[in-house]
């Protein structure tokens, strides 16, 4: 930690605390992830260890460089370039709301990210607006690798890997029927509930508790059978609950004011089998991306205030009548409900 001074406190997640900080060499203002190991004389946990692996392997524009990591008492540290915004941010900074064009963007840099790390056998896995962050350029990169691993290879493709994954709300429905042989399309349908926020203002599925979460996700999309969704009946927790039977809603009654082709994006990633989910770089050619207006070109994205986060913050608490609502509104609007 000597190479850095801490500067203030961005947050908590799920996976470790985020300082802020800089490096003292070059005045570079850092994000620090420390993330806190009980027994560090016994190794670097395996966790970090996968973090540190897929974002090494993750060389790409549209997500988070790791600069730096080593241990620090009992915690290991993780230094990123530091972002003054993210996704959720920008959503619900309703002083200054987003274009179409602007939204249009945001999408292709995320289908962009997300393309990349699918290319290079990489799942994120944890997926949602609150980890997508926007730099002072204006540019949406990818980050939180907590959850991130490599995808087994070809030979070893029937090996498990762990439900415990995603936060709820973006939470892929074989995921919440207890998958552990999955792939990754459980990001694709992560990046649809986020294209779908973007348009809506508001979460697609956001649900109270895991057993919520599969019942709103079923209400809207209507009951699942081995026609829509092969595989279904094999789930581990396919009999464990059940649900009445429900029709799908329209999805122009959930995208109300979203042209066709954008409500026609989302479909193609919000869908039972994995399997028929559009991929990021079939959904970057999407007609949605193509028609007026444009995405906008990087150059021209808003630039976020270096202090945006904390000036969004300050100003919700404010506005807030007492300290319930001030810890609901925030959950809402910070995305930090798991």
């Amino acid at each position: 930690m000597e190479k850095y001074t801490i500067t203030g406190r961005i947050g908590e997640g799920a996976h470790g605390i985020i300082l802020r900080g800089k490096e003292i060499a070059s005045g570079r203002e850092v994000a620090l992830k420390k993330v806190l190991v009980k027994h560090l004389d016994e190794g670097i946990p395996c966790q970090i260890i996968r973090e540190i692996k897929t974002m090494q392997m993750a060389n790409c524009k549209y997500v988070m460089e790791l600069l730096d990591y080593f241990p620090h008492v009992l915690s290991f540290v993780l230094v990123f370039q530091y972002m003054p915004s993210g996704l959720s941010e920008m959503i619900h900074d309703y002083d200054h709301p987003m274009s179409e064009a602007q939204m249009k963007s945001y999408m292709v840099m995320l289908l962009r990210g997300v393309r990349h790390l699918h290319e290079n056998g990489i799942m994120h896995r944890d997926l949602k607006p609150a980890n997508l962050l926007i730099g002072e350029d204006g540019i949406l990169r990818i980050g939180d690798f907590g959850l991130g691993r490599m995808m087994w290879n070809e030979n070893r493709k029937n090996k498990l890997y762990t439900h415990q994954i995603a936060t709820r709300w973006y939470r892929a429905p074989e995921i919440l029927y207890g998958a552990r042989n999955y792939n990754h399309t459980v990001d694709l349908w992560a990046v649809g509930c986020i294209i779908a926020e973007i348009l809506n203002k508001e979460p697609l599925f956001p649900g109270d508790t895991d057993i919520d979460q599969l019942a709103m996700v079923i209400r809207t999309l209507g009951t699942p059978n081995e026609s829509s969704w092969p595989g279904l009946q094999s789930l581990p927790d396919f009999n464990k609950i059940t649900f009445p039977p429900s029709e799908p809603v329209p999805w122009e009654d959930l995208l109300p004011d979203v042209p066709s082709t954008g409500v026609d994006l989302v479909k193609s990633l919000i869908l039972y089998d994995g399997n028929q989910r559009i991929s990021a770089a079939k959904a970057l050619t999407h007609p949605y991306f193509f028609t007026n207006p444009l995405p906008m070109p990087e150059k021209l994205m808003p630039k976020p205030p270096i202090d945006h986060r904390e000036l969004l913050k300050t100003k919700y608490l404010k506005t807030f009548k007492s300290p319930s609502e001030m810890f609901d509104q925030l959950l809402d609007v910070f995305d930090m409900v798991l």
